[in-house]
Parts: C-alpha cells; structure tokens; sequence
C-alpha cells in the first residue's frame, strides 16, 4: 500500500471525480467557493463534485446545474428538498439516513433543514447558478 494513503475528513476535503477514473481531494478553503467559481480547479478537466455539508439551518438560495442530474444522499438528520418543476414547487423530504434524491438536470432546488442535517452531494458543478431565495 502507498504511504501517501490516508483518510480524509468529508465536510473539509472535497474530491473531484474525473471521466478517467481519477479522484482527486480538494481542499476545502475560505476562498474554495469563489477558485471554483473563477476556474481555479479547470485544469481537473470536467468531472463530478463530492462534497459533504453539515446544515444547521434553511438554505438561503436556490440552486441549479445544467450540466447534469446532482445526486444528494442523507447522512444524518433530516431535510426537505424543494424543486421548482415546470412552474411550481414540490416537495421531497428525506428523513432516513440513507436515502436519496436525484435531483434533475437544471432544476432549480433549495432545501429547508429544521433540526439540522447532514448530506453529501455530487454535483456536475460546471455552470452551477445560484439565485436568493424570496
């Protein structure tokens, strides 16, 4: 086994799977959000995000990926999904640890959290949008 080999905790380090088989760990950062967003990490290619969150509260914006579908996976607590979908707004709640949604490609989604939760996600992030939720 490699020396280099060592674990990881989720909600501090990233991974950017890559369409040859590769995973990278991405460290998460004060400034992670904004290299993502100005193309810090684009020489990882295209790929998928996997990134894990610990929620104590509602989402304050709504989101959407139009590169693809972005699988969201209860690790703890529970959480509603919200989708808006063709013109209103449904709900999907996950309350065991385990399940899952697969949230559609270019869906706009939010999520609300009432007693806190924990999820991890992985995103086809590239053109990911954002807008505040009203």
């Amino acid at each position: 086994m490699s020396s280099n080999v060592a674990p990881y905790k989720a909600v501090e380090t990233y991974v950017h799977l890559g369409p040859n088989g590769t995973a990278v760990p991405l460290q998460v950062t004060s400034t992670f959000w904004d290299e993502l967003a100005s193309g810090a990490f684009a020489k990882l290619g295209p790929g998928r995000l996997v990134s894990t969150y610990d929620f104590g509260e509602d989402w304050a914006t709504w989101e959407k990926h139009p590169a693809g579908e972005e699988l969201v996976i209860l690790l703890a607590g529970a959480m509603d999904l919200i989708l808006s979908m063709d013109g209103r707004e449904e709900s999907v709640s996950l309350t065991s640890p385990g399940q899952y949604l697969i949230v559609p490609r270019d869906t706009w989604h939010t999520a609300n959290v009432p007693q806190g939760a924990v999820a991890l996600f992985i995103t086809a992030g590239e053109g990911t949008q954002h807008r505040p939720r009203a």
